[in-house]
């Protein structure tokens, strides 16, 4: 009886230590997903834009950042290739999202590239790309967007803040200011303090998640962790860390679809999902 009171005691204290400590949940790798080129081909592209799951045609598309005639996979749910090696993004993309209300893939491309929507054919492949709404409808030239379907708004981080722009007209509704690394017990960022994007985070993307209360997803690339936060309020709820191995980029190369994780390896053109 003393032996198992004895254990009984460790495996609590071990337990109230790490809920204590707030120990980031650890992330595997699940899947992933070869982008079509290599560095030695025509317009392969170099960064990874975004990675986006469209649910009625049960296919991830995956698109390169740079230029139009940068390459776009679609893939099948294992993550076997399903286009071929000459297709193409068609728009400077940045952010890729989908809207459910319109059953469409749609995003967001570099600076005045304006918001676009992709037609898909019988297979699901994209075979044309038309802007829906023109203009720079983002804080910065390089913004990568992410879409909230509850609010019909598009998110895009800068310089510290988190700013929504409507899906009606493309207008800056309001911004959150990031509480980066702080929970709520520990306050506010002082407002005297710079509000830039720290140099441990990826600057360019922010992803949305959908889970009530850690909406807001950001890649700590110092700490080799994905940070959740709150929507309403700009503190951290979760942390997620990430494998040795996970490749880490300071900006683009990022995204959350289809409940997983995204990371893009400039290296392998690979995007890798974690869950």
């Amino acid at each position: 009886m003393k032996k198992l009171l004895f254990f009984v005691l460790i495996a609590t204290t071990t337990f109230s230590a790490h809920a204590q400590t707030g120990a980031a949940k650890p992330l595997k790798k699940v899947m992933d997903l070869l982008m079509p080129r290599t560095a030695d081909d025509d317009m392969p592209g170099t960064r990874g834009a975004s990675v986006v799951w469209h649910p009625l045609q049960k296919k991830y598309y995956a698109a390169m950042a740079g230029n139009a005639g940068y390459p776009m996979g679609v893939y099948d749910v294992k993550g076997t290739r399903l286009s071929t090696d000459d297709l193409d993004c068609d728009m400077d993309t940045r952010g890729l999202w989908f809207n459910p209300t319109k059953k469409q893939i749609q995003g967001n491309g570099y600076n005045e590239t304006g918001w676009f929507g992709y037609t898909l054919n019988a297979k699901g492949i994209p075979i044309s790309s038309e802007v829906f709404m023109e203009g720079m409808n983002q804080p910065t030239e390089q913004s990568v967007g992410a879409f909230n379907p509850a609010r019909k708004e598009v998110l895009f981080l800068s310089d510290g803040y988190v700013s929504f722009y409507s899906m009606e007209d493309g207008t800056s509704n309001n911004s959150l200011r990031i509480n980066w690394g702080r929970k709520k017990a520990d306050g506010p960022i002082p407002e005297e303090e710079e509000a830039e994007t720290p140099e441990d985070y990826n600057n360019s993307t922010v992803v949305y998640t959908g889970i009530k209360g850690s909406e807001l997803g950001f890649l700590n690339t110092m700490e080799m962790q994905i940070e959740l936060y709150n929507i309403a309020d700009g503190f951290m709820t979760k942390a997620l860390k990430l494998p040795e191995d996970a490749p880490m980029n300071s900006s683009f190369n990022f995204a959350y679809t289809n409940g997983m994780y995204w990371l893009f390896s400039i290296e392998m053109r690979t995007w890798t999902a974690y869950k």
